[in-house]
This record gives C-alpha cells, structure tokens and sequence, in this order.
C-alpha cells in the first residue's frame, strides 16, 4: 500500500496540492537565500535588530522549507533539490545587495504578500482534496506570517 492508501487520500485530488507544494517550495528557498543576504549586508540604522531579525526569518523560512519538502513526500511526490529548478519555478525573485533596513523589510513585506497569496489557494485545493493536513499547516503559516507583516509595517513608518 502507499502513503496515501494509510491517509485515506485520494492521489488524484491530492497531485494539485503537490504541484502548488512544489511552487511554494521553490519561493521558500529563494526567499531563504534573500533573507541570508539581508543578514549578511545589512548596515545602518538599526543593525543591531535587523541583523538578528533576518537571522530569526531565514530560520523560520529554512524550517518551513523542510515541512513543505517533508509534507510533498507524504503526498506522494518527490520534493526538488536543485536550485537552478528552484529559480526556473519560484516567482519570487532573487535579490542583492540591499544594505538599507527599510528596502529589506520592503522587499520582505512583498515577498510576504505573495507568499500569503499563494497559501491562501494552496489551502482552497487542500480543502477540496480533503488534506486537513496541508489546510492546517498553510493556516498555521498565514496566522504567524499575517503578524509578522504588522509588525514589519509597525517597524518601518
């Protein structure tokens, strides 16, 4: 029996779930190689907190990296690890050089934008194939990355 025999899901209702699982993969590594250049080059006003938040988000975004991997081998799939497939896949863009606070958490906030916006459709398929278990892990991603965007908003006014 397979995986999904023992989950009691359906692995035609499940294969949009792991392509979208796929997508957000890809943007989550970008996402995590951007925040590590925002630790390494950030210079200024507010280092000494910035420094240590982009350290604390690229933490966050490694982790979930690893639970969208690990949720695509439950369902089935086979999670990629190249990032040259990555970068063909992810819409979310490589980026360099930024040294100034406010443009890091400028482009954190668009990244968490999208980011939102693609959980939010990657939980309307997991709904409709009946995986509570992807509905609950994009919730539990929306909830901390909706606070996250306040409070990256409430630091750069």
């Amino acid at each position: 029996m397979k995986t999904l025999d023992y989950l009691h899901l359906d692995e035609q209702k499940v294969q949009g779930v792991v392509s979208a699982l796929h997508s957000l993969l890809a943007d989550f590594q970008v996402f995590y190689t951007n925040l590590r250049g925002f630790h390494w080059d950030i210079e200024g006003h507010g280092f000494f907190v910035l420094h240590g938040k982009f350290e604390d988000l690229y933490d966050d975004t490694a982790e979930k990296a690893d639970q969208i991997a690990e949720r695509i081998l439950m369902l089935g799939g086979k999670p990629e690890n190249r990032f040259s497939e990555y970068l063909r896949v992810a819409k979310v863009k490589e980026i360099s050089g930024v040294t100034r606070g406010d443009e890091a958490i400028g482009h954190i906030l668009t990244t968490y934008s999208y980011l939102i916006g693609e959980e939010r459709k990657l939980l309307a398929l997991a709904s409709e194939a009946g995986d509570e278990a992807t509905v609950a892990l994009m919730s539990d991603y929306l909830k901390e990355q909706e606070k996250m965007v306040w409070m990256l908003t409430a630091y750069n006014k």
